[in-house]
């Protein structure tokens, strides 16, 4: 997203609009729920910048006012205890957690502010869109797009022209699509 190295506007199409649609993120997760609790497998596949595979055992309440989540990575041998995202804001979220690794015997906290605005000097939305195809079976999109508002400037008495037109720029990107299996048992 940034601008032409001679400070001009690009003139192609192909530099104005780029949208990505292959993803950098591919997970496979697997659900069952049982008493209130949801138990999950995550089978993670990342494609940039680096190849790698993580497993995730999650666990976490079905309630709607549930306030924690906990992950386990056998791979890594991580364990975390996460709260809920807390909205600060409209815009704003914060998640905190505790963890702790087993191989390098080491316990600690992190904080995390999120939100689906903001970006480096270009206005950026990041949003997830699920989609149900059949009971028990979803598939959740992560995007995001990158854009500068297209812009007409002027000016008169000056060196400046008397009509400048930016327009203007969109990056689009799917980043992560995920394949949702849930099993629903309302006994046990």
């Amino acid at each position: 997203m940034d601008p032409a190295p001679n400070g001009e506007e690009p003139t192609s199409w192909d530099e104005l609009c780029n949208i990505n649609l292959i993803p950098s993120e591919l997970f496979l997760k697997f659900r069952k729920e049982i008493q209130g609790l949801r138990v999950g497998v995550n089978l993670e596949f990342y494609n940039a910048p680096i190849n790698d595979f993580q497993t995730k055992l999650v666990l976490k309440p079905l309630s709607p006012e549930r306030r924690w989540k906990f992950a386990y990575e056998p791979l890594h041998q991580d364990v975390r205890l996460l709260s809920k995202k807390i909205p600060v804001t409209k815009f704003l979220n914060l998640q905190v957690g505790v963890g702790h690794n087993f191989k390098m015997n080491a316990t600690g906290w992190k904080w995390k502010l999120t939100t689906c605005l903001g970006g480096d000097g270009v206005s950026r939305i990041r949003n997830k869109t699920t989609l149900g195809l059949v009971p028990g079976l979803d598939f959740r999109f992560g995007w995001r797009a990158d854009y500068v508002l297209p812009e007409a400037t002027g000016a008169l008495g000056t060196n400046e022209p008397l009509f400048n037109l930016n327009s203007g720029r969109l990056q689009a990107s799917l980043d992560r699509v995920e394949a949702i299996v849930t099993h629903s048992s309302d006994r046990l």
